[in-house]
This record gives C-alpha cells, structure tokens and sequence, in this order.
C-alpha cells in the first residue's frame, strides 16, 4: 500500500467519523429542540386549562367547562388532554361531569407528591410527550382557593395532563438530518477532491523519495525521483537526486581507489558499509603501521605482530618462521603456545614449496608437523629476496581452522603492512651483528664487549653476580702462518673458537679479543668452575687436528683466569689481570692454565 492509498483511507475514514459525529450531535441536539418545544407547549397549555379552570370555578360556571376543555383538547398537535380531582375534591364536589379521578400512577404520583412529571413515549411511526402538572392550592393574590375547597394551603387539589404528538417533529427532524447528510457527502468529495489535488505532487514525491531510499538502504544508489508536477516538488527533487548522484560517484570513487590498499576486499550489498568496513581496516592498520616504526627492534616488531593476532583475529597458537632463502635455513623468531613443528630435522614444507601448507587437504601432509590431533596451517609470506616469513597455526578442531582460513586475508594485509619495517629492522640487525661479529669465527667482537660491560655489568654489581674471566692465546701461532700460511692460520683460529663455544654455557659469552686472542666471560660461576672450564678449553684445543697442505698437526693453548669481584671492581680490571695471568702462562712455559695473583702484575708482557 502506497502513501497515496494510505492518505486517501486515513481522510476517508477521518471524513467518515467527523460526519458521523456531525449525525449524532446534530440529532441528538435537534431531539433536545424538539422536545424543549413540546414541553414548553404542554406547560403553556396546561397553565391555560390551569387559567381556565380557575375562572370558571371563580365566575361560578365550573360545570360548563367541558366546552372549554373540548376546544383546548382540538389544538393543533394536542393528542389528548384530562383533568383528575384530588381526594379532598372529589369528597367535596364529586368526581366531576368526565368521572376525572386519576387514570394511571403518574397521575396518582402527581396528586400525592405535587411535582410535575413529563414522559416520552417513542414509536417508529411517531412519538407522544406527556406531562401533567399538579394544581396546588394557594391564597395568593385575589385568587383564595381556600375559599372554594376544604383545603390548606399548599394541598394538591388535582392535576392536568397534556399529551402532544411529535410526529410531525420527528418527521421534519428527519428530513433535515437527511439533508445534513447529502450536504456533509457533497462536502466530503469536494474536500477529498480538493485535498487529492493539493497532495497529489507531495504524495507522489514521497513515493518516489521512499521507493530511492529503500533501494540506498539496499545498496543501491542509482535510483532517482521521477514524479515532480509542482514546482516546490521539482526542486524537492532536485536537491535528492543531485544527493544521491554525489554519493553513489563518492561511494564508487572512494571504492575504486581504497582497495589497492587491502588484500581483504569487503564485498557487501551496500557499498556504503562496504566503504565504512574498508575504512576502518586501513586505519587499524594505518595505527599499527605508525607504531611498529617506532619500535626498535625486529623482535618488538613480532611481539606488536603476535598481538594483533591474538586480540584481532583470536589466535591462540601460532609460531613465527625467518626463512633465508640464501643459506635453506630456517629459525623460529616467535612463538605462542606448544611448539609441535621439528623444522630442525624435517625443514618447513611451506617454505620448500613456497605454497600455503594446510593439513586439512592431506593427511600427514608435512612431516615437520608431529601431531595427529591437531589442524595445521602453515603460509609463507616473501618479504625480500632472500628471506621468506612464514607463520604457522595450530587449530584444535575444523571449526576453528575454517575461521583462521577465512581471516588469511585480512592477516596478509598486516604482513603487507609489516614487510617494510622486516626488511629494514633486518638489515639492521644484520649490519649491527655484522659489526659486533667476527666473520671467521663467528664470535662476538671487542665492540660488542663493549655494549655488554656496559649494559650487563651494571645489574652484575647491582646484585652480586659473579663472573669469571679466562683470557686464551694459541702458542706459537705465528709459526703457523709462518711455516703453513693464513690459511691454515685461520683454520686453527677457527677450531679453537669451536671448542671454546663447546666448552661453555649459552649463558656464557665469549669474544674474539683479537688475532688469535680469546676472551670467555663465565656468568654466575664459581672459581673451582672457572678453573676446571679454563682447563677443559686447554685440553680439547690439544686434541684437536689440524689439516695442513700435506700434513696434519696439533696445537696448544694458554689461559689466564680471573675473577669478579675477588680480583677486581670492574670489569675491565677483570680482563687486564686475565691477561696478565696469560702473559704469566707464557712465559712458564705455554699449554697451561694460570689463576691470576698478585705475582701476575709483576711479569713483564712479551
């Protein structure tokens, strides 16, 4: 139903009401009318009878007044007229020529109560109105009916009743109401013509504005106004399809251009929500963007990363892969809940092949992957030429692993957004290890013992740690380059590099101090420890064999120890008495381990 049928039933039936109630007041008022006037007519009729009646009763005539109550009785619309005697009268007079003694209780009512009564009698043909006024005695005046009855003032003498037909009321009442309707009907098509005239450009234009809105709420635009036959509903019309024209170029130029953005595209039934969706991807991730810049390091990147996905995108087990495509090696730089991939052994399947691993499609698909409850999905994400980002999923149910599936592109749009700051953050952390590394051995260099004395043995002192510190040389290491050249040289500096990192902790650090120089720093140790590492490095060292051109051969090494904070307050005085317990073990005689003294000090560095 449209608005124009709407209208017209709402006016109908508003129509319909007023003249039913125009009807009912315009009857009801003329009933009241007509009974006013019937009920004034019987009283001035009674009071003439009443008038009369006393005149003839005065002047002495009262028995000749049938005439005058025949003549009264023959005036127009008077149905019928009597006269009844109280008790009292007819004691003393009789009960007069007509036998006039009440005829009905109202009469009865009348004489014994002295009040008037009126009643309506109606009848679908016609309609009667009685009333019957009392004649009460009195003294008043020249008139004395005390004089004439045995009666106080005050008594009921009798009564007189006058009907009247309304017919003729009824019917003239009739005929107007019956022209009141033809009039109000004549008046109601006039209105409703009128109005229909007046409403039609709104009503239609409200139709066509409602049938663009409901397409808009739908998501589509394209509609337009049509119907504009006035000229305030032509620029009603105007204004809305110049709107609706603005938004749908708005809508689809904003969509054009945001997309490139996102690898999600958020396709719904009303490009506007499609927009809002979009809009407000681009800037949860625009935020994320902005802060991951700030971060320092590659490792506070992963942590903002595995934030997001577990607040975000709900996950609760998941891992982080570096993959070097350069090197085929592969390292677990984050992870969240149990680890149930042996990359170690069986390397990364998505990385070999470079394609989303998802353990739903095969079983057994990747043998990395050791358990058989669980759903993997793994998906590697290229970030440079040399190194591929691959995360990996751990679902415990199908349901769970259809949602993470259909995330996957939503997640890629912040590794897109992420991929920048990995390459850069890399390469800076490549540079600065570079820069704090020997290449050959591998080990931390004199610059990166330097970042740590200063960051780390600050807290050492702060709580009483203590450290142990052996200095080591290779004997006679110059005869090797010497007699078997840099090469080889350099395969010895190696191999004893190997064994120092064999030898010590992953708590432990240990440097490259330079040539074939060595410096181990032993965290939270003890001194018997510090000596039996220092001597477990010598012994090692002197097993090891050492390939020549055309030979083979084995070399010794020597080692200084010291201790903090027995030996020194800091931890640069730790080193140099290190070193000066190496010098001691030098000079000796070599291959042997010396705890720094006092005596140390006084030997004299080759």
């Amino acid at each position: 139903m449209n608005a124009k049928q709407k209208t017209t039933i709402i006016l109908t039936i508003v129509f319909i009401a007023l003249f039913i109630a125009i009807i009912l007041i315009f009857s009801v008022n003329l009933r009241e009318v007509g009974l006013k006037n019937a009920e004034d007519k019987a009283r001035v009729t009674g009071k003439i009878v009443k008038d009369g009646l006393t005149a003839h009763m005065v002047s002495g005539i009262m028995d000749n007044r049938e005439f005058f109550l025949q003549s009264i009785e023959k005036t127009e619309n008077i149905k019928d007229l009597w006269v009844v005697r109280a008790q009292s009268v007819i004691d003393q007079y009789g009960r007069g020529f007509n036998n006039e003694i009440a005829r009905d209780d109202i009469d009865r009512r009348v004489l014994q109560t002295g009040q008037e009564e009126s009643v309506i009698v109606d009848h679908l043909a016609s309609s009667t109105f009685r009333l019957t006024m009392p004649y009460i005695a009195t003294d008043e005046g020249e008139l004395n009916c005390l004089s004439c009855y045995n009666a106080n003032i005050g008594d009921t003498l009798g009564a007189v009743t006058v009907v009247l037909d309304m017919g003729e009321s009824k019917t003239i009442g009739i005929e107007t109401i019956k022209k009141v309707i033809i009039v109000s009907f004549v008046s109601f098509l006039l209105i409703q013509i009128i109005v229909h005239f007046l409403l039609k450009p709104y009503v239609d234009i409200f139709e066509d504005i409602k049938t663009v809105m409901q397409s808009a709420s739908k998501g589509d635009y394209s509609k337009r106004v049509m119907q504009t036959s006035s000229k305030e509903t032509k620029e009603l019309g105007e204004w809305v399809n110049s709107l609706m024209q603005k938004l749908q170029a708005v809508l689809e130029n904003i969509e054009s251009k945001i997309d490139i953005f996102l690898t999600k595209k958020y396709k719904k039934p009303d490009p506007l929500e499609e927009v809002n969706d979009t809009v407000n991807q681009l800037s949860d991730i625009y935020k994320y963007r902005m802060i991951i810049e700030k971060d320092e390091s590659i490792e506070d990147l992963y942590e903002r990363l595995a934030t997001v996905l577990k607040e975000k995108f709900q996950l609760k087990n998941f891992k982080f892969v570096e993959a070097d495509t350069t090197n085929k090696t592969t390292t677990v730089v984050f992870s969240e809940g149990k680890t149930y991939c042996n990359i170690k052994e069986y390397g990364c399947r998505a990385d070999k092949t470079n394609t989303i691993v998802d353990s739903t499609q095969f079983t057994n698909l990747c043998k990395a992957f050791e358990s058989k409850d669980l759903l993997h999905l793994c998906i590697p994400y290229p970030i440079s030429n040399d190194m591929d980002f691959i995360i990996s999923v751990i679902s415990d149910s199908k349901q769970e692993h259809d949602r993470v599936v259909a995330q996957l592109e939503s997640i890629e749009d912040y590794i897109n957004a992420s991929r920048p700051e990995i390459v850069s953050k890399k390469l800076l952390k490549t540079l600065h290890e570079s820069a704090i590394t020997d290449p050959l051995t591998k080990m931390y260099n004199r610059k990166f013992l330097e970042e740590y004395i200063t960051k780390s043995f600050a807290q050492a002192k702060r709580f009483n740690i203590p450290y142990g510190f052996l200095m080591i040389d290779i004997d006679y290491f110059k005869m090797i380059n010497d007699t078997y050249g840099h090469d080889v040289g350099d395969e010895a500096i190696k191999r004893v590099a190997n064994v120092i990192v064999e030898s010590i902790r992953e708590s432990d650090l240990a440097i490259r101090f330079g040539g074939e120089e060595f410096l181990v720093l032993l965290y939270n140790t003890t001194e018997e420890d510090m000596m039996k590492i220092a001597e477990k490095i010598r012994v090692r060292f002197e097993t090891k064999v050492i390939e020549a051109v055309a030979e083979s051969f084995t070399k010794t090494c020597s080692v200084g120890a010291s201790y903090y904070p027995n030996d020194g307050d800091t931890a640069w005085k730790c080193i140099k008495y290190a070193d000066m317990a190496l010098y001691e073990a030098k000079e000796s005689g070599r291959n042997k381990v010396v705890r720094y003294t006092k005596k140390s000090e006084n030997q004299n560095k080759y």
